[in-house]
């Protein structure tokens, strides 16, 4: 008899992760050397070292479920599965907690696991500044540990949240795309649950015997994402019948396609839209379309040191408004103290 559905449909979508990560790891060490070097009296060719896979895990349903199907999964592949867990310090007894799953993690067979404390800001609003201060940290581990991936607990609940949130900021279809099957540095990130939903996650801890734990922030209205999760959806699930989370992942999936494409379209025309010095022209740019325009001239203000999650589509309408209503308009001021101004017919992007 076979595990659970849930259980196997856990492992089913870490596996293919897994798979797309070994043979990542495995192009880049022939790439790196060249081909497998037989060392001299060693007899067989040199085996590229097996990968080290860490999961970030809260203790929580998902990604408590995620470690759970990367520790029986990994060893099958020859891959070595580590876990991280992060202490935000926000609530009283945090730390214990993280202690807790450290040794949860352990009990199923992870190696190297470690708990690390982060300090969380203020800038962007208490979730963003918790965000910011988990992606520094696991950015840490993964190049401390030598990782070669970071497997995020992400489901399609989570991805329809981020996608309405999007919505509701107005800011474009890079929004709507929500978060990326693979995402940071080398493809650092992987989110093997995506195409799953929250339910299956539990009920995946449930078949197993996984103590996990419910953070009190997901159930606190104070938060976006909370009210969002227990009302918003809801009143939209009953508005709009069943469905809704899976059309808002679908419309994500959908989106990054469009996304993708008009990046790589600006990627191509940014270099015809430049001078001889470097500088884009105003008569140039204003012919492309405004999909186009728009995306060069936010890769130009974040290029000159504007801060990409400070950097709002207003923002990037009122440069434009430099090239298609041109009046005379004095300096632009931009996040990160940059600063767009028109001279000549060019358009200047810089330090202030």
């Amino acid at each position: 008899m076979g595990p659970h559905p849930s259980v196997a449909a856990i492992r089913l979508a870490v596996r293919r992760v897994l798979h797309d990560i070994l043979t990542d790891h495995t192009s880049t060490i022939g790439r790196s050397t060249g081909h497998l070097r037989t060392a001299a009296g060693r007899g067989p060719a040199e085996r590229p070292p097996s990968p080290l896979v860490l999961v970030a895990c809260s203790g929580g349903a998902d990604s408590m479920a995620l470690a759970s199907a990367l520790a029986f999964e990994a060893p099958k592949l020859g891959i070595r599965a580590g876990g991280v867990t992060i202490d935000h310090g926000l609530q009283p007894g945090s730390g214990l907690r993280a202690d807790e799953v450290v040794v949860k993690l352990r009990g199923l067979g992870l190696d190297p696991v470690e708990s690390i404390a982060v300090s969380v800001g203020r800038e962007g609003g208490p979730e963003a500044a918790a965000r910011d201060a988990r992606y520094a940290a696991l950015d840490a581990a993964a190049e401390r540990h030598g990782a070669t991936a970071v497997l995020l607990g992400h489901t399609r609940d989570d991805q329809a949240e981020t996608v309405l949130l999007g919505l509701a900021r107005g800011s474009g279809i890079r929004s709507l795309s929500g978060m990326a099957a693979v995402s940071g540095a080398g493809g650092r990130y992987r989110r093997p649950f995506l195409a799953l939903d929250r339910q299956t996650a539990r009920k995946a801890c449930m078949a197993q015997s996984l103590s996990v734990w419910d953070d009190p922030h997901n159930a606190d209205p104070a938060y976006t994402r909370s009210r969002l999760r227990h009302e918003g959806l809801p009143a939209l699930e009953k508005a709009l019948g069943k469905g809704v989370v899976e059309a808002l992942a679908r419309t994500a999936r959908l989106s990054r396609d469009d996304a993708d494409a008009l990046d790589t379209w600006a990627s191509q025309a940014e270099a015809s839209v430049r001078d001889a010095t470097g500088l884009l022209e105003c008569a140039k740019l204003y012919a492309l379309p405004p999909a186009v325009r728009r995306r060069i001239l936010r890769r130009a203000a974040i290029e000159a040191g504007a801060p990409a999650g400070s950097l709002f589509a207003r923002h990037i309408e009122e440069v434009d408004r430099l090239i298609t209503g041109w009046r005379g308009q004095g300096v632009i001021n931009l996040p990160g103290r940059v600063v767009a101004q028109r001279q000549g017919g060019r358009l200047v992007i810089r330090q202030g």
